[in-house]
């Protein structure tokens, strides 16, 4: 069972961990939760097993998923906030969140989306793909951590939560250089971005809606941090 959150706002958590996707998501949530442990999957299934195992071998006793989603349900736009109250994993199976953690990031406020999110163990580019996972599943948003951090956490009896943010909603497609920017190591290569964009010059209006998408998410992300480490509803 989680600890209550402090006074001043703080993870209802006495040693919690966080595992994100990229690098640039780990910095963001840093400058808001310095004396959290983090880890970075770099966006692939492994590397989450690995950050979620450090973290539970470090003795967290809370993990939260966090960083950015992609959008499912066609009603949500860049921005939207996910504090799902289930994880949906490729098996079917439904994790549920810790309620501590869920009343603490604001399950029941009216811009907090508190629909289920699915995991999944690759990037669902197409637009096709995603409305394909919403018909089958329902859920608001999927992302590539969050069914490592449940299922693991379920195991060992630790606490675990969702926040994420909607990025590309769901009519969007990603263009290729978006795909193959992620390194292993969860840093954006500015080299692959460039090599792909030289082969296809046609998806920079595509790169330019994703980074504007992109900015709006990040935005959004820090605002809610901001009101949520401070204590403030």
């Amino acid at each position: 069972m989680a600890h209550d959150a402090s006074a001043r706002g703080g993870m209802p958590a006495a040693r919690p961990g966080i595992v994100v996707g990229m690098e640039a998501e780990a910095r963001l949530i840093r400058a808001f939760a310095p004396d959290a442990a983090i880890g970075v999957s770099g966006a692939t299934r492994a590397g989450a097993e690995a950050a979620v195992a450090t973290l539970l071998q470090s003795g967290v006793d809370a993990i939260l998923s966090f960083g950015l989603a992609a959008g499912l349900d066609p009603a949500l736009r860049p921005g939207a906030v996910l504090v799902p109250r289930h994880v949906v994993l490729p098996d079917g199976r439904r994790l549920a969140a810790d309620p501590g953690w869920l009343a603490w990031l604001g399950d029941g406020r009216p811009d907090i989306v508190s629909t289920d999110l699915l995991h999944s163990d690759d990037v669902v580019v197409t637009a096709g793909r995603k409305g394909a996972c919403f018909r089958r599943t329902g859920c608001a948003g999927l992302d590539m951590e969050s069914g490592i951090v449940a299922d693991a956490c379920v195991r060992a009896g630790v606490p675990f939560a969702v926040l994420r943010v909607v990025c590309d909603p769901a009519s969007r497609s990603l263009p290729p250089a978006a795909v193959l920017a992620l390194g292993p190591d969860g840093g954006i290569g500015i080299g692959r971005i460039l090599a792909s964009v030289l082969r296809r010059p046609s998806q920079i209006p595509a790169l330019v809606a994703l980074g504007r998408d992109a900015g709006q998410a990040r935005s959004r992300a820090i605002a809610f941090l901001r009101g949520r480490l401070s204590g403030n509803p």
